[in-house]
């Protein structure tokens, strides 16, 4: 299992677009590696579909693809076909790694015990890990076989992540880029101006302290 703030682990992988370490394909971009059951699979096509359509906000972001399957790679070159035919038609550009052997879905503590194949193998959650420019984990979202993720969330994490990287700001509940934030608690108040020229609005709350603290978000 990999924690927050860990270097990600460096492994070989077999891909559709060919073999490389993990780290030489992530070099230093952020990086979003997504994981799925099995090929040939109802919500795998159209969590893979919808990556593709969004591809283009992902690389605004810097932000390169990494998807990892239970199944060869043949199998995922006749799966793409389908992928790309779901929907709206969208080239796959990004790799889909094979995992046939579950080594990666374990050693990175991605396997859903309620869900199996028809061969009794445990099957792959749908994992989400978001890895630094760093190689650091950054954020890492679980969700079990039967449920499909929101990539629209994703990119607004995406988002959050990258513009709290580079400012002493927090993202609030529901925040979408350009709304307000937080001023974390580590800037004084003598600080404020100079860090936040575009002003900081406190909230007055019951207990009186001045710890809920707003300001634009900073560009």
């Amino acid at each position: 299992m990999v924690n927050l703030g860990d270097i990600f682990p460096d492994f070989d992988a077999e891909t559709t677009i060919g073999n490389f370490k993990f780290h030489d394909y992530i070099k230093d971009s952020w990086t979003i590696l997504f994981s799925h059951p099995a090929d040939y699979t109802p919500v795998c096509t159209t969590e893979l579909s919808r990556v593709a359509e969004l591809e283009p906000e992902f690389k605004k972001r810097h932000v390169k693809l990494c998807a990892l399957s239970c199944d060869d790679v043949e199998s995922h070159h006749g799966w793409i076909k389908d992928i790309e035919a779901y929907g709206a038609p969208h080239t796959i550009t990004y790799p889909i790694i094979s995992d046939k052997t579950r080594k990666l879905a374990v050693k990175l503590g991605m396997v859903d015990p309620d869900e199996k194949d028809v061969a009794g193998m445990p099957l792959t959650a749908r994992a989400v890990f978001i890895i630094g420019p760093d190689k650091k984990l950054k954020l890492s979202i679980l969700y079990p076989a039967t449920t499909g993720r929101n990539f629209d969330e994703i990119l607004r994490v995406i988002d959050s992540l990258q513009l709290t990287a580079n400012h002493k700001v927090a993202t609030p509940v529901d925040w979408k880029c350009g709304d307000k934030c937080m001023v974390v608690p580590s800037v004084k108040v003598e600080d404020e101006k100079h860090i936040f020229p575009k002003g900081v609005e406190t909230i007055n709350v019951p207990s009186g302290k001045c710890y809920l603290r707003k300001t634009p978000q900073p560009t």
